[in-house]
């Protein structure tokens, strides 16, 4: 069913590129062409986000942390067992989804504390991915309140999360 839509959607550009006179190939071309300058653009943001995150990993940066908001955890009764999970996430999601995993390997994706993982990895954002990547791009080096403003919504989504699980399940 998808595969057939996905087939009139392309069927359908090109009919209308073809009734409109419009160069579909050369379009298509120079989009591809675009996109391929975008990619070398972002790409030194991207190389030096994954060094940190992986700084960051391996230094034991992460357990110094969860010590430090383990009494912030306990007093909002969120399970500290989700505190690597909340601390990694605003930096790489690909290494929160790890953690992720290893969460529901250690208490089920069932559990308390995997359902709560599970809501608090789809309420909230990779922060500094999202903006070394798109501020990056523009050319922005002053995030002003951004960053900021984006831990706010990250520990609104973890109370979110918090309230939703105790509610619904």
């Amino acid at each position: 069913m998808v595969n057939n839509i996905i087939l009139f959607m392309i069927a359908g550009i090109i009919i209308y590129g073809i009734y409109t006179g419009i160069d579909v190939y050369g379009a298509f071309v120079d989009g591809a062409k675009e996109g391929l300058q975008t990619t070398v653009r972002i790409f030194p943001y991207m190389i030096a986000l994954m060094v940190g995150v992986t700084i960051f990993r391996t230094s034991g940066a992460i357990e110094l942390l969860s010590k430090v908001f383990a009494p912030l955890f306990t007093l909002l009764r969120l399970p500290k067992e989700t505190l690597p999970l909340a601390i990694l996430k605003p930096f790489s999601g690909g290494a929160s989804i790890g953690i992720l995993a290893d969460i529901y390997a250690a208490y089920g994706t069932d559990s308390y504390i995997g359902l709560i993982a599970s809501v608090m990895m789809g309420s909230s954002e990779t922060i500094f991915y999202t903006v070394a990547l798109y501020f990056g791009y523009v050319g922005i080096k002053n995030t002003r309140y951004t960053v900021m403003c984006a831990f706010i919504a990250q520990f609104a989504g973890m109370m979110g999360a918090l309230i939703a699980v105790n509610l619904l399940f």
